[in-house]
């Protein structure tokens, strides 16, 4: 830790959540800088880091202070070819994660009555009869679980919510191939290029797909939001629908494939806790809780200020990009006794802070629980002696908030 001219502005010239060592196991270097500052500025990001969890909490439930409008916006400059790819065919905007009150406000209050809990409740058994198919096609032998559980699973899970059709589940697939590495990455020009003419292919798609499904309303997410739009056109307007059906499709797929491999891979590699799963499920949904804590999809997120702050004596400027350290927050030792551990019976699991706090908590949070939830009673009842295949290397998708093996490979039992 170095600082600059003023002892309130500490600088971590080296902190970089890009680097290898970083991508590999952000928990150690999360971890060692909660303990240096409560805040930092790193150049190498352009933002000012906070990681302890009393600070971090205190962000999310104060979005006057610390806007959410920079959460999905690219972390490093976009080059002007790219700019005039997406200039032509891309046009989404704010309607949630990365949008402010009042505004926020008023969709989130369209996104929850669509989000209803007779729409989740109605959902489980198709869950559960599509988890079972899965498996059942799983042959004993040496199986990668991304490409045969937990890519598939939540990806027709959330397509399906929203309204897709089945037979374009694969080009919607493509379609969001990478699109993590063009917000929360730093891509070569040309992929940056390539990633941008996929997202405008899969806009146009969503705006032809509202267009047609508010002609004929279904049982779907979608036709939810459009029942709203039909009894008050401005509230929420068709715009906005086919912005939430295309921010919910894209957000609620990758971020839950990422959880249930990471909740796989904990629990395989200690192996008493899976094994204390095996001999009493009820113990799976504080496991849940327990690997959001442990070991979550997002180990950092954004907010920018909207005035100047202090967090914890250091003072932090206006318009100040802020990397919130979810990992390290996760692991404060003020709030989790024996942090590093993962312990499904911990007492406290649910504090974590995985999904957010305040206004913007994930509003996917019901949906993502439960298909973690099939997935654990679905595999612990049907493969107990499933093992990880020791020594592998695992390798993830270079940004700096979305974290999940590339592949999983275990030894599927007979």
């Amino acid at each position: 830790m170095t600082t600059t001219d003023s002892s309130s502005c500490p600088m971590h010239e080296s902190f970089d959540p890009l680097s290898e060592e970083n991508l590999a196991d952000p928990y150690p270097i999360q971890c060692a800088v909660r303990g240096e500052a409560p805040a930092f500025y790193a150049p190498s990001i352009d933002m000012w880091v906070v990681s302890r969890y009393d600070d971090v909490e205190a962000i999310f439930k104060d979005p006057a202070t610390f806007s959410a409008s920079v959460s999905l916006a690219p972390v490093f400059p976009v080059d002007e070819r790219t700019k005039a790819i997406l200039a032509g065919g891309y046009h989404a905007s704010p309607v949630s994660v990365n949008c402010d009150p009042p505004k926020h406000t008023r969709l989130r209050l369209h996104n929850n009555a669509a989000l209803s809990g007779r729409r989740i409740s109605y959902l489980e058994p198709k869950i559960w009869a599509k988890a079972t198919q899965i498996v059942d096609a799983i042959k004993p032998g040496r199986v990668d679980l991304v490409e045969a559980l937990t890519y598939p699973l939540p990806t027709w899970v959330i397509f399906t919510f929203v309204g897709f059709p089945e037979e374009d589940h694969e080009q919607l697939k493509h379609w969001s191939d990478d699109r993590v590495i063009f917000g929360w990455g730093e891509p070569t020009p040309e992929k940056r290029r390539e990633i941008a003419t996929n997202m405008v292919d899969y806009w146009n798609y969503s705006v032809n797909f509202v267009a047609e499904r508010a002609k004929d309303l279904r049982d779907d997410f979608t036709s939810d939001l459009l029942r709203l739009h039909h009894a008050k056109p401005d509230n929420p307007t068709l715009d906005e629908v086919t912005n939430m059906s295309y921010g919910f499709s894209f957000a609620g797929h990758e971020t839950t494939t990422n959880f249930i491999s990471n909740t796989l891979r904990s629990l395989l590699t200690h192996r008493d806790q899976w094994e204390a799963l095996c001999a009493d499920p009820s113990l799976i949904p504080n496991a849940i809780e327990e690997v959001l804590r442990f070991d979550n999809s997002i180990v950092s997120w954004r907010r920018i200020t909207t005035r100047p702050v202090t967090i914890g004596g250091v003072d932090i400027p206006e318009n100040a990009k802020i990397l919130m350290l979810l990992g390290a927050a996760d692991r404060d030792p003020t709030h989790f006794e024996n942090p590093d551990t993962l312990d499904v019976h911990r007492n406290n699991a649910k504090t974590h802070l995985g999904f957010g706090r305040g206004i913007h908590y994930c509003i996917g949070a019901t949906l993502a629980r439960m298909e973690t939830r099939i997935a654990l009673e679905l595999l612990t009842s049907r493969a107990p002696e499933l093992r990880i295949v020791d020594d592998q290397e695992f390798t993830f998708p270079p940004n700096i908030s979305f974290r999940g093996p590339h592949h999983l490979w275990v030894d599927w039992p007979s």
